[in-house]
């Protein structure tokens, strides 16, 4: 198994406490700040993330991070990136709802001429997202990058 340099834990703990309904507290062993999570209306009262939204965004985050060490260890500029995450619900041979794709679309902060070896870059960042590439073999995920500019870059 491939270890992530930066990766100084071997766990990731969170205690979730239920508050009223499907809101719930999420709290982090390592002191990271409480998460208030829930359900849109009708089942809950959408004051804080849904488990399908945490999904995405683990995926989106993720991603964006790993494009970051990427660029930061080419010495490379690592700032100004946007990142949109979409996920796709539909429903599966049962008819119960699934997040059935991920589509995850970075933004360089940099037009494509700004940055050196970057075709190397776009190859191998996706390797080191914990995350994507942890529930990529059941999750179908579309990933693009775009330049500042938007030019295609990834696709």
């Amino acid at each position: 198994t491939e270890m992530e340099p930066q990766m100084s834990e071997d766990r990731v703990e969170v205690t979730l406490e239920q508050q009223q309904g499907y809101r719930f507290e999420a709290r982090f062993s390592n002191g990271t700040p409480p998460l208030i999570t829930d359900e849109p209306a009708p089942l809950g009262g959408n004051q804080g993330p849904s488990p399908a939204q945490l999904l995405v965004t683990a995926l989106g985050n993720c991603l964006s991070d790993s494009l970051i060490f990427a660029l930061g260890k080419f010495r490379q500029p690592n700032d100004g990136i946007l990142t949109e995450a979409v996920g796709l619900i539909g429903r599966n041979e049962q008819n119960r709802m699934r997040v059935v794709g991920v589509e995850v679309t970075l933004h360089l902060g940099h037009p494509a001429g700004s940055f050196e070896r970057l075709d190397r870059i776009l190859d191998q960042f996706e390797q080191f997202c914990t995350v994507s590439q942890s529930v990529a073999a059941a999750l179908p995920i579309k990933l693009t990058v775009l330049d500042s500019d938007g030019q295609v870059l990834k696709s």
